[in-house]
This record gives C-alpha cells, structure tokens and sequence, in this order.
C-alpha cells in the first residue's frame, strides 16, 4: 500500500484512539501514538519505498509538520495568561529554563550524549512534549532516530508523571487551584495534564490546562532564541577555524551563511494565529476544524517520521538518553512541586 494512503490511516487512526475513553486516561495523545503506529508499521512492512513515497514522507515530515505547529495557535489565547496571574507566568518560565538548561549541559557535558538528543530531549520536558521536540527539528535538522529516541523518553516519563500527581495530591497542603498551576508548569503534554487534572476535579484540571498552555505559546519564543543561539556558536566556532586555511575559510563562511538564513518562519505563523485566536471570537466549528487539521497534520508528520526509525539505532542509544529524561522528570515533579509551594506561600 502506498505511503500517501497508509500514513493518513495511521493519522486518523491515531487520532480516533485518544479520543476513546480508556486510552485518554493513560494521558496518551495523538502524537504519541501516530509515532508508535508509524514505527510498527515501518518495521513490520516489506514494502521498499519508491521515490514518491520519500518525497510523500518528506513533505509529511516538514511542511504539513510546521502547518500543523502554525494551526495549534488557534487553541491559544492571552486572554488565558491573564485569567491565572503572573505567578503562573513565572513558574513557566523557570520551569522551561531550568529544565532546558539543565538537560542541554548533563546531556553533552555529563553524559556525552550527541548534541541533538541532549537538546530535544530538554525540549521536550522543558515545554511541551513532542510538539516542542518536532519544533525544534526545524532548527537543529536532526537524525531521525535522534528525534524518535527524545519522544520516546519524554512520552515515558510524562506518563508515569501524570499518574504521580494524584498519589501526590493526597500528601500535600495546596488548594485545588495551586496544585493546578503545579500540574500545568511540570506536565510533559497537554493530554497529561488534562488526564492528571481530570483525576482530582474540575477545577485543577481548568487551572492545569491553562498553565500548561501558556508554556505551550512559549514555544514560539523559545525557538526563535534557539535558532538565534545555534547560529551565535556556529559563527563563533566558524571564525576561530578561519586561520587554519584558505579553504576552510570559505567553509566556515558557508555554514555560516546557511545558519543565518535558517530561520523558523512557521514560528510567526504560530504566534500570528494565537494573536488572531486572542483578538477574535472564531466560531466552534471552524475551531474544532482547525484543531482537527493541526492534530492531523502533526499525526501525519510523526507516523511519517516513525515509518522512517530503525529499531536497531534507538537500541544503540543505550541507556544515556532515559539517565537524562529521568533527570529531567525529578526536576520537574520535585523541584516544580517545591518553586510551586515556595512562590505561593510568598506572595
């Protein structure tokens, strides 16, 4: 069966289970599943790929990948930031710096791991999930098994940290408010949080939804500062080689050039349409129907991406990569329980 036909079935497939009841409760999403199914698919299949069944899949893989990242804003709003204070906004953004500066250094320095991995394994945890880590393939341009291997670590630890929040719950002194933000500042996904929120009750999964929203829209800023980091170093580390030769000069001056003109251009369209989502009361039909093309055109992207990934490359990997999504997982669930508690008993 052709690529172009297979790869919209595992989408709408995927798409259809985490609606179902029993599957949602696990905190499972689309994306997640699309990636399983995609990989399920591309091990067990004997069909070799023919040239427009790649071309298929790289156009799954990177247009309809950023159309779907520029269509999610569409869900977001500055309205919500406002409705859960600063303090929310804050732990946010320490939360995503902590954790991304955190799992980048142990990752490279620590652990040795390749420099791709370590980043989009951070990522991931740090803002959320495999939105975040398929973003930050536009800037970094990683192997394909590098971004199967982030995912699969960071849907691992977001679900079992989903089912700590309840057990956690029982044992602290939080209003159902607070432990709301808690959930919404530390959960890997938006389905996790919604899951680990909808445990408790109504109002921490509204509260933990929203948080979790606003790390989401700072996604957009997030990746603009990356790309413009990445091409800082890569300046930098191209002008100390220039000495050596002439003709490593004028490499140096390529690469250079190429980075400075990678610019993730479907991060404008991403924070244009949570601008237009914020100023604008769009009916529901056309938002379920612009949710449903975002969730479709992420599912596309990942099955693609999943039908590509060698089982034998993610076994390689050892077990670095969960050291660090492990790491990363304490951090969040301890040191987000303890930024939490400190912050709200200080204001």
């Amino acid at each position: 069966m052709p690529t172009y036909i297979v790869l919209p079935i595992i989408a709408l497939l995927a798409i259809a289970l985490a609606k179902v009841e029993q599957v949602s409760a696990f905190g499972l999403s689309a994306l997640p599943l699309a990636i399983v199914f995609g990989m399920l698919y591309g091990h067990f299949s004997l069909i070799v790929e023919d040239e427009r069944d790649q071309q298929f899949s790289t156009f799954c893989k990177q247009k309809l990948l950023r159309l779907g990242i520029i269509l999610f804003g569409f869900g977001l709003s500055f309205q919500q930031i406002l409705a859960v204070g600063w303090q929310a906004v804050a732990i946010d953004l320490v939360v995503i710096s902590t954790v991304f500066t955190v799992g980048t250094f142990v990752g490279i320095k620590v652990l040795k791991l390749h420099r791709d991995v370590a980043i989009l394994t951070a990522a991931g945890s740090a803002i959320c999930g495999a939105a975040a880590i398929l973003a930050t393939e536009s800037v970094l341009k990683p192997k394909q098994q590098h971004i199967t291997i982030a995912i699969a670590t960071v849907v691992l630890f977001g679900t079992l940290g989903m089912f700590s929040y309840p057990f956690i719950y029982q044992w602290v002194d939080m209003t159902d408010q607070s432990f709301g933000i808690y959930i919404g500042s530390t959960a890997h996904e938006v389905a996790q949080a919604v899951a680990a929120g909808q445990s408790i009750n109504g109002e921490t999964m509204q509260t933990a939804v929203v948080v979790k929203l606003i790390r989401v829209m700072m996604l957009a800023p997030f990746i603009l500062m990356l790309s413009a980091g990445l091409n800082h170093i890569n300046s930098a580390s191209g002008s100390s080689v220039m000495s050596h030769s002439d003709n490593t000069n004028n490499d140096s001056k390529a690469k250079h050039e190429k980075s400075v003109i990678t610019i993730p251009w479907f991060v404008f369209g991403f924070m244009a349409t949570a601008m237009i989502n914020s100023v604008l009361i769009l009916p529901e039909f056309l938002k379920t129907l612009l949710s449903f093309a975002s969730q479709f055109s992420l599912a596309m992207a990942m099955a693609a991406l999943g039908a590509q990934t060698q089982w034998e490359t993610i076994k390689e990997a050892g077990p670095k990569p969960l050291i660090l999504a492990l790491l990363l997982f304490v951090i969040l669930i301890f040191g987000g329980f303890f930024l939490n508690a400190w912050l709200y008993h200080s204001v």
